[in-house]
């Protein structure tokens, strides 16, 4: 609480449009996940809930970057979005199982960040790349399933960043794609490839690749 009123006085407003209960993750905490877990939704939850009663947040959300953690908080409270940390991209899909059907029939909004995965779906297979904040190298597979993507981009005219961009959206269950910028070219190059007509066959190149999910 002693946050949000800090968070409040420093942004001169009466209200936050949203507020996200942060990184209750395996990566973070290991076998104490389910400890983190229960903290959140018996301590940060209920607060947040009675502060969005209360017209002080819009909107109560979880942002992390694994889906199975974003589907039990799903489960087990009333979300209004996640944000989703490099969850849903053109090298990670295991979001589409099933956390995105159930936000979609659940009306949880889905905010898709790192959508090029920290660097390598924006850049593509160049030297230095980076995937998840590694240098693409330590995982020759990502490398390699990035060369086939811009090998399919190409035969389509595609640029890989664009499709990058595009493809968390084509879910109905996203609402979103927050992208990084570092200067105003990027930002407008960025809202370029968002505008880049990419033609039906690009995708159904893709899946028959197998570099997309059927």
């Amino acid at each position: 609480m002693r946050s949000i009123e800090e968070s409040l006085k420093r942004l001169s407003t009466d209200y936050i449009d949203v507020v996200f209960i942060h990184d209750v993750i395996a990566a973070l905490h290991g076998p104490d996940l389910d400890k983190r877990f229960d903290e959140a939704m018996d301590g940060a939850y209920i607060a947040l809930q009675e502060l969005k009663r209360n017209g002080i947040i819009r909107a109560c959300g979880v942002a992390l970057r694994e889906p199975d953690v974003c589907e039990r908080f799903a489960r087990a409270g009333e979300f209004d979005c996640f944000m989703l940390a490099g969850g849903h991209t053109l090298l990670q899909h295991t979001a589409a199982v099933t956390l995105l059907p159930l936000c979609a029939s659940s009306g949880i909004s889905v905010i898709v960040a790192s959508p090029f995965n920290t660097g390598i779906l924006a850049t593509g297979s160049v030297e230095g790349a980076r995937y998840e904040y590694r240098p693409a190298t330590d995982t020759p597979e990502i490398l390699e399933r990035v060369r086939r993507l811009e090998v399919v981009g190409r035969a389509h005219g595609v640029p890989l960043a664009a499709a990058a961009l595009q493809f968390p959206l084509r879910s109905n269950a996203v609402a979103s794609v927050v992208a990084g910028h570092q200067s105003v070219t990027e930002v407008r190059q960025n809202l370029a490839w968002l505008q880049h007509a990419i033609p039906d066959a690009y995708w159904e190149d893709l899946k028959a690749s197998g570099l997309l999910p059927a």
